[in-house]
């Protein structure tokens, strides 16, 4: 099952590798069409983003980031999950900090992403994030045929239709996202 945002890789459906999967990823997939969605292994010193693409030849107009945004107000912390083409960047301090009606918006630290969503940092996904998160995508995201997204781990790389991601729960395409 090759495809071509996994360059030179060869990948399974996603339900075939588990292991590839944080634990919240693989529960999601039960409540999906997880056959629309292949993995491939990958070694996880070359998970993010720019080293995964030019070891194994993936467009890097094709790979997608997913990050953990918090923000404070009235002494309560919101989370959202944010996801943009890499060729772009998430709108923190505008899109993000407005929508999220907070005083002020930043990326959650590394330690309280990793609990909160029970994934690797690098790896983190919009599948199987906590229930009560917002899931902001970028419109270049959910109009893709297919974008590679981290697994929740930093072994695997999943390749995920846009409108799978669009569907997922609490998701909602936000045009001024990215920048």
């Amino acid at each position: 099952m090759n495809h071509p945002v996994l360059g030179t890789l060869t990948a399974v459906p996603a339900p075939a590798r588990p292991d590839l999967l944080a634990e919240p990823v693989a529960v999601a997939l039960a409540g999906l069409d997880a056959g629309r969605i292949a993995v491939a292994e990958i070694d996880p010193d070359l998970a993010d983003t720019a080293a995964f693409c030019a070891a194994y030849s993936s467009p890097v107009e094709r790979a997608a980031n997913c990050v953990v945004v918090a923000g404070r107000r009235g002494g309560e912390t919101r989370y959202v999950a944010c996801v943009v083409l890499a060729t772009t960047r998430v709108d923190v301090n505008g899109a993000v900090k407005r929508r999220l009606d907070v005083r002020k918006a930043s990326f959650a630290p590394m330690d309280d992403a990793v609990a909160l969503t029970g994934m690797a940092y690098g790896g983190i996904t919009p599948i199987g994030l906590p229930a009560d998160w917002p899931l902001w995508l970028s419109p270049g995201v959910a109009g893709a045929d297919a974008v590679v997204v981290g697994s929740g781990t930093r072994a695997g790389k999943p390749a995920v239709p846009g409108d799978l991601l669009a569907s997922l729960p609490g998701a909602e395409v936000v045009p001024d996202l990215a920048r």
